[in-house]
């Protein structure tokens, strides 16, 4: 897009409809405008009736006007100020909550591509240059625009010699402003890129500190994070140099404006062309329109930024998510929660190997079946297309004989559960953990899933129980007891069909016992799809499928399989001998 089109769209979408309050804070801007001319001019009468014909009459008058244009002057530049602070943070609300929507509709894989922190630098410091470009950009060139038309009209007015000197200042300034509006957008981008780098490392550095410690790597991430927050430092220097640059051009071409206009008002005051009250009131005019013409001059470096945060924000909002309903869709309904793969293809991105190579499964009903296969065989993937994470390049997937495809997401996740090994939580109370399933729990549902799930046996012991803050993704609880916790939330939703992805892998035996328990009680008579390193967890399931390298090698019961696969076979010699 250039530079007019996201202008335009961001007037579209975001400022037209506050067109009315910007119009009233023009209004106020005319009335400044007014008022700081009305101050220049009314030093011509002040001089001449005052100070050379001493009329007594105005001794008060005068006076009083100045005093009433300096106040119009600041109560309207107040006034315009403020609509245009609260035009601006409605705007910034506006673009961060379509962004946030964007950012809760899009694709499994969109969100998996790019690193979190980039996505939080668009929403903060991106948007926040957006809003300084409706605010300031918009104010500025209204405000400064309307005062300099005001002043201009007062120095023509005293006299126009003058004026026409005065004015070759304005495009001198433009030419320089221009050229570090070119700069400053450059700088901008390189600056916002290095700042989205820092907010990633930061994020994984939170994320990651206990493995820093334990490795001893404090002084290898110091480095690393000073040179990050180094390179982040050039950058804002940059910027800040090149903004503050624009500011010795400006007075070294006023001083020259006024050095040649002080040189012909003498020879104009010298051939009675020129009083001097006009001649300080013109002056007082030209002195005045110097901070409009300097912020109109880098009224461009302010657009840039905008732009350049725009140009990173937009791509985000106009992103299409590929997995959406169709227009037909329908509501899935299950009865016995069958689950059938046919012929399914699938691949992360355009060109890499299929991960999933014609795939033929069927889950029954009210059973549990499991998959089992080596790390990277394809098994999180077969889960992931179920609800729909990802969508097959080919193939079926059915629930009921029903294709997932031609159901709505919402009825279609409405029936499923998640519980994996990687579990999630949030910073919160554990209640509010456990209801996330179901918002409008009752407390004896939550303590009859926190039983059921044997999480009641470690929230007893917390000081404030149900009301205990568990920290960030529950980094004040153990393994277990997030996993059990996870358990009591898909029990609380009640689905008919369970994913369980390695759900008690790196337990210890009691702990895993009692999580086994959990699950169990949790996928009876629900149609359970489970994910286990451990063959001890799925040993009983109705059916066991063997995945390896995409393809399935192998089915059956366990006894079956231990005669008829192969790799089935040393999978389990190889636990045995663990064990």
């Amino acid at each position: 897009m250039t530079n007019i089109q996201i202008l335009k769209r961001l007037y579209k979408d975001y400022t037209k409809k506050y067109l009315k309050k910007i119009l009233i804070s023009v209004f106020f801007t005319v009335l400044l405008a007014g008022s700081t001319s009305a101050v220049a001019y009314l030093l011509d009468p002040a001089i001449k009736h005052l100070f050379i014909e001493q009329e007594k009459k105005l001794l008060f008058t005068i006076p009083l006007l100045i005093i009433l244009a300096f106040s119009i002057k600041g109560a309207s530049l107040y006034l315009a100020k403020v609509i245009m602070i609260g035009v601006s943070e409605d705007v910034r609300r506006d673009v961060q909550v379509d962004m946030f929507s964007a950012l809760i509709k899009a694709d499994v894989q969109y969100l998996d591509n790019k690193h979190s922190g980039k996505f939080i630098t668009n929403l903060t410091n991106d948007v926040g240059m957006i809003t300084n470009l409706v605010s300031t950009a918009i104010l500025n060139l209204f405000k400064d625009s309307l005062t300099l038309i005001g002043l201009l009209g007062v120095m023509f007015y005293q006299n126009w010699k003058l004026s026409l000197i005065a004015i070759i200042m304005i495009p001198l300034a433009s030419v320089a402003a221009r050229t570090l509006g070119k700069r400053i957008g450059k700088a901008v981008t390189e600056q916002m890129n290095k700042s989205a780098i820092l907010t990633s490392y930061l994020i994984e550095f939170f994320k990651n500190h206990k493995l820093m410690k334990v490795f001893q790597r404090e002084n290898d991430e110091k480095i690393r994070a000073n040179k990050m927050i180094n390179e982040l430092r050039d950058k804002a220097q940059k910027i800040s140099i090149v903004l503050v640059r624009a500011s010795p051009i400006m007075e070294f071409l006023t001083g020259i404006m006024i050095a040649l206009l002080i040189f012909i008002s003498a020879k104009l005051v010298s051939n009675n062309e020129l009083e001097v009250s006009n001649f300080f009131s013109f002056l007082a005019a030209m002195m005045l329109a110097y901070q409009p013409v300097r912020s109109l001059a880098t009224l461009n470096i302010t657009v840039h930024q905008g732009i350049a945060g725009a140009r990173r924000v937009l791509p985000v909002l106009d992103d299409k998510p590929k997995i959406k309903d169709k227009d037909e869709a329908k509501e899935l309904k299950i009865s016995n929660g069958e689950i059938s793969f046919e012929n399914i293809n699938f691949q992360y991105l355009k060109g890499e190997g299929k991960i999933l190579k014609n795939i033929n499964l069927n889950f029954q009903g009210k059973k549990m079946t499991a998959l089992v296969g080596q790390s990277g065989a394809g098994k999180s993937t077969i889960l992931n297309l179920i609800p729909r994470f990802y969508d097959a390049i080919s193939g079926s997937i059915k629930i009921d004989n029903q294709p997932v495809y031609d159901t709505t997401l919402l009825s279609l996740r409405n029936n499923i559960s998640l519980v994996s090994q990687d579990t999630t939580l949030f910073d919160d109370t554990i209640k509010n953990n456990i209801i996330y399933a179901k918002p409008d729990a009752t407390e004896e549902e939550i303590e009859e899933v926190a039983k059921s799930s044997f999480a009641d046996e470690f929230i007893e012991r917390l000081p404030d129980k149900y009301n205990t803050i568990i920290g960030e993704n529950g980094v004040r609880l153990s393994g277990g007891q997030k996993q059990r916790l996870s358990i009591a939330r898909a029990l609380l939703k009640k689905s008919k069909i369970i994913l369980l992805d390695e759900a008690t892998s790196s337990l210890d035996a009691d702990t895993e016992n009692k999580i086994q328990k959990a699950i169990n009680f949790l996928t009876l008579g629900r149609t359970t799809i489970v994910i286990a390193h451990r063959l001890s967890t799925i040993l009983n399931s109705d059916k066991i499928y063997v995945i390896n390298e995409g393809k399935v090698v192998g089915e059956g019961k366990h006894k079956d399989l231990l005669i008829s696969s192969k790799e089935y076979k040393n999978f389990f010699d190889k636990q045995v001998k663990k064990d």
